[in-house]
């Protein structure tokens, strides 16, 4: 990947936007086509390869039920958005949301990081939304970013150095599931936004 950092962030953004529960922000954005456009601008910059024909379907109808179905689910999500679901399958053991050993080095991770659970909430931090959004952070502060108030100097972060830490995560908990996690997404979606999301995170990852 391109290390132009502030390239790297937004990236992860919009990653980020994309695979968080859908609100008026992202709605607006695909419908627009601001979204479509984004993606490409930044897949451009990092030399990434989107699909033919990307971003040339799109519309903000249906995101919130195909998100409710996608990665809520009832009795089970279509794909899971955890890492730590995931990782358990690999393991071939049963996974808990929280106290499984991924979700729980994850949040050992974030923590280090200085991010934390926001308050009133009851998400679990490996949720694919959460995880780009600390690489997002994380190369903010490779950009020269300010850390947030709270948040360890640079030295203190995992690694060393913000570069360090984002590589880190990147390599021990994001490229061990979001690939496939992508490929499900594509696979089992119904709206052309997923099918491009997926595209756009499987190319960051891939």
């Amino acid at each position: 990947m391109n290390r132009d950092w502030q390239v790297v962030a937004t990236a992860w953004e919009l990653a980020a936007l994309s695979f968080r529960y859908p609100g008026a922000e992202l709605a607006g954005a695909v419908a627009s086509g601001e979204w479509a456009e984004a993606a490409r601008e930044v897949a451009a910059a990092l030399g990434l390869a989107l699909p033919e024909g990307f971003g040339s379907e799109l519309s903000a109808e249906g995101l919130r039920p195909e998100a409710t179905r996608l990665f809520v689910g009832a009795p089970e999500p279509a794909v899971s958005p955890y890492e730590g679901v995931w990782r358990a399958s690999d393991d071939g053991v049963q996974a808990l949301l929280f106290v499984n050993p991924h979700s729980m080095a994850v949040e050992r991770f974030m923590k280090s990081c200085g991010l934390g659970r926001p308050e009133g909430t009851n998400e679990p931090l490996d949720h694919v939304a959460t995880e780009c959004e600390l690489l997002e952070r994380l190369a903010l502060r490779a950009a020269g970013a300010e850390p947030p108030e709270g948040a360890p100097a640079d030295d203190g972060l995992p690694g060393g150095s913000p570069e360090a830490a984002h590589d880190a995560f990147l390599a021990e908990h994001a490229l061990a599931w979001m690939p496939r996690f992508a490929e499900a997404v594509a696979a089992k979606t119904r709206i052309p936004f997923y099918r491009d999301a997926a595209a756009f995170l499987g190319a960051l990852v891939g």
